[in-house]
Order: structure tokens, then C-alpha cells, then sequence
């Protein structure tokens, strides 16, 4: 199966309770199958640099270590940067 070695990375950062990251999971429920979701909890003293850098701002979302959105999922945007991911790997 390298399907998978080829999905696209979404990464969150979070921290607990965030329930608009609750929110933008549920969002993005539909489209779990063609991504590896990673989350980070800025919290923690190893992602004190990400803390800094987002705490006002979580959730964010980068897509294979690149910014993506913040605050709300942007379906438009997040379909059309899977999609151009996608065609790229294949």
C-alpha cells in the first residue's frame, strides 16, 4: 500500500480544550481518507516555539509543512491545495 507514503501531511496545532479545532476536524471528516492528519499541541515545552508563533491563532493548519489557514477550515482552499497535491504525486 504507498498510497499512503504519498498522502498529503495536514498538520494542526492545537491545544486542549480548542473547540474550534473540534469544529474544523469535524469539517474536515469527508475528506480524512485522502490525508495523514498530525496534530500538535503547542502546549507542549517542545513546541514552545510553534506556542509563540500561534497562540492567539490556533487552530492552524499547514499542508506538507506549509501554512494553509487559520482559525476556520477554508474548504475551497484546502480542496484545491489537496487536489494540486495529489496530481503532483501521482
Amino acid at each position: 500500500c504507498s498510497a499512503s507514503a504519498n498522502k498529503p501531511v495536514l498538520t494542526l496545532f492545537t491545544k486542549k480544550p480548542c473547540p474550534l479545532c473540534d469544529e474544523a476536524k469535524e469539517v474536515l471528516e469527508p475528506y480524512k481518507r485522502r490525508f495523514i492528519l498530525q496534530e500538535v499541541d503547542i502546549t507542549l515545552p517542545e513546541n514552545s516555539a510553534w506556542y509563540d508563533k500561534y497562540k492567539y491563532d490556533i487552530p492552524v493548519f499547514h499542508l506538507n509543512g506549509k501554512f494553509l489557514m487559520k482559525h476556520r477550515v477554508d474548504i475551497q482552499k484546502f480542496e484545491d491545495r489537496l487536489t494540486k497535491l495529489e496530481l503532483q504525486s501521482e
